[in-house]
């Protein structure tokens, strides 16, 4: 049931990857990012890693996603204006896609090493303790990193909004 569960969701977080690059209406697109991060969050789930899965809901699905919202609105942005493709796009995109799926294929089939199977529930690397001891040791630099980040980007959309009120 697990293999059933994780097929279903891996296609539908695919499906909605692929939607959201052919939309065409911003808002559209992000609403298929949120089915991505949801399907996410359900991989995660089966793979025993209860927390990420959370994290993924609250954090990605929730307050980023509200963000992206909030930007897209902010910048009043409409539906992607289309342009004629070139008959060279329109004929010989379409193998040289599969041509290059192909050989990217098969080189990474070639350079990973045989791995093993996935065993459902089995991990235990997801716990809060695990996560948070991992976040606040080994990856203190790369998280104090990202949150400056954010800071900025959130001082930067503060400065956007505030032009436009005046």
């Amino acid at each position: 049931m697990d293999t059933l569960l994780f097929i279903v969701f891996a296609i539908v977080a695919v499906a909605c990857a692929l939607n959201l690059i052919l939309q065409s209406h911003p808002i559209s697109s992000a609403l298929s990012l949120i089915g991505v991060m949801c399907s996410l969050a359900v991989l995660y789930l089966l793979l025993g890693a209860e927390f990420i899965a959370m994290a993924q809901m609250i954090v990605y699905g929730g307050a980023v996603m509200v963000l992206f919202v909030f930007v897209i609105m902010l910048m009043n942005a409409g539906a992607e204006k289309r342009s004629g493709k070139s008959w060279f796009a329109q004929f010989a995109g379409p193998p040289l896609l599969v041509l290059f799926a192909a050989v990217l294929a098969f080189l990474i089939l070639r350079a990973v090493p045989k791995l093993r199977t996935v065993e459902f529930g089995t991990w235990v690397g997801g716990t809060a303790e695990h996560i948070g001891q991992m976040l606040f040791t080994e990856y203190l630099l790369p998280f104090e990193v990202i949150s400056i980040l954010i800071l900025i980007a959130i001082m930067g959309a503060v400065v956007l909004a505030s032009k436009e009120i005046d």
